[in-house]
């Protein structure tokens, strides 16, 4: 498919003067502020019901919002991009970002606190969306990877630091204040952007904003069976290991008799998968194809998947051996996405910011499907959160078996 020629690696020197790690930590701000939105808040929640006052399912209803917010507005970002350009959607989407923020610092009213969550789920995934569009903007395949890598690694600490930064503040100040770092941090990410940061997408590869080419490009990508073998490959097998962290109360409390203070380890395992992989994908890139790289991967998550059923089924679930799964499978996810992640805004060269936009609302559906449907169900036991894991594994690799062949690696 014909599109406009990628930028060489020199490019990235011409949008950003300083040291490229730089650039990194700053693209891993922007894909984070969105999941590190979500988990920063939760230690407070005994707080927040005392003093505003409300219940506990009106508290479970600002998480809800937030996260309705972030997933419906994922289908929109990548396409105003494609129209308007990386660097104003970015901007705007912080800055209502840290309005929303604000203003959950100062309500005092649960319902306007779900309302104001809500906005501030539809303006965090912009900066989701659009960091992995902005790495393969500036660079070439093998040092875009080399870039995605180090942003996933820099991601897979947010999940770890959101709730002890949470907690640290409701131990020293009010629910309120941290409402208001969030609010310091769009602040802080959207001066930098708007200092630093400028326009990635020449105006002549830009897309027509109408109603006419916006339709022709969702059709266009939602129905090409590449592209949607593709998302399936990142974000199915994905779930195999987030299916852990779902029913973590379950299998860490009730299966493997933790009290909630351990549940730590599992977290840490994970996290520490995913920064395993994600640095090995940086090491792997230009020395391997993505090809080879992509099947190490799944080679990986499938002899974990198997090993992971066998032992549950042969011996009743423990420590340590019960906690290793997920995490060597989060290392083979990581260890794979990079690559697969820029096969599938490869598909569509002049509509990447569409192609981050639907992979990522994929995503978000199979997470909402694997957390309200399978976990649920298989959660009973941990052979049957081993089984479906390894299914899910088993459903990504046939995605990625069915689509190589179709797809021109280098």
């Amino acid at each position: 498919m014909s599109g406009p020629t990628p930028p060489q690696p020199s490019a990235a020197h011409a949008h950003w003067q300083g040291p490229l790690w730089t650039l990194a930590l700053l693209l891993a701000g922007l894909s984070t502020i969105g999941p590190f939105s979500v988990d920063t808040y939760l230690p407070a929640f005994e707080a927040m019901e005392k003093s505003l006052p409300a219940s506990p399912l009106q508290l479970q209803q600002t998480l809800s919002a937030y996260l309705f917010g972030f997933a419906f507005m994922q289908l929109f970002h990548g396409a105003l991009a494609d129209a308007f350009g990386r660097r104003p959607v970015v901007l705007w989407g912080l800055a209502v970002f840290t309005l929303a923020s604000l203003g959950c610092t100062l309500t005092r009213e649960v319902n306007l606190l779900i309302a104001l969550r809500a906005v501030q789920g539809m303006s965090a995934g912009a900066g989701m969306v659009l960091a992995r569009v902005i790495i393969r903007d500036l660079f070439d395949p093998v040092a875009a990877q080399k870039m995605m890598a180090k942003v996933t690694l820099f991601f897979g600490v947010a999940p770890a630091i959101a709730p002890m930064i949470g907690g640290a503040i409701i131990s020293v100040a009010s629910w309120p204040w941290i409402f208001a770092f969030l609010t310091a941090v769009g602040a802080v990410l959207w001066t930098v952007i708007w200092r630093q940061l400028p326009e990635t997408l020449a105006v002549p590869n830009r897309q027509p904003f109408n109603l006419r080419n916006l339709m022709h490009g969702y059709r266009e990508v939602g129905a090409d069976a590449r592209f949607l073998l593709l998302a399936l490959t990142s974000s199915v097998p994905f779930n195999g290991m987030f299916i852990y962290i779902l029913s973590s109360p379950t299998f860490l409390g009730r299966h493997l008799g933790l009290a909630p203070t351990q549940f730590f380890w599992l977290f840490c395992v994970t996290i520490g998968g995913i920064m395993a992989g994600a640095a090995l994908s940086g090491r792997l890139a230009g020395r391997i194809t993505p090809r080879k790289q992509v099947a190490l991967g799944y080679a990986l998550m499938g002899a974990m998947a198997a090993i992971n059923v066998a032992a549950n089924a042969l011996a009743p679930a423990a420590l340590p051996w019960a906690l290793l799964p997920a995490g060597l499978i989060a290392l083979g996810w990581a260890m794979a996405m990079p690559a697969v992640t820029l096969l599938v805004l490869d598909t569509f060269p002049t509509r990447r910011g569409m192609a981050s936009s639907l992979q990522g609302a994929m995503g978000g559906a199979l997470n909402g499907i694997t957390a309200g449907v399978i976990a649920p169900i298989a959660m009973v036991s941990p052979l049957g959160l081993a089984t479906a894991s390894a299914l899910m594994i088993a459903t990504g690799w046939v995605a990625w078996w069915l689509v190589r062949a179709r797809v021109q690696l280098a």
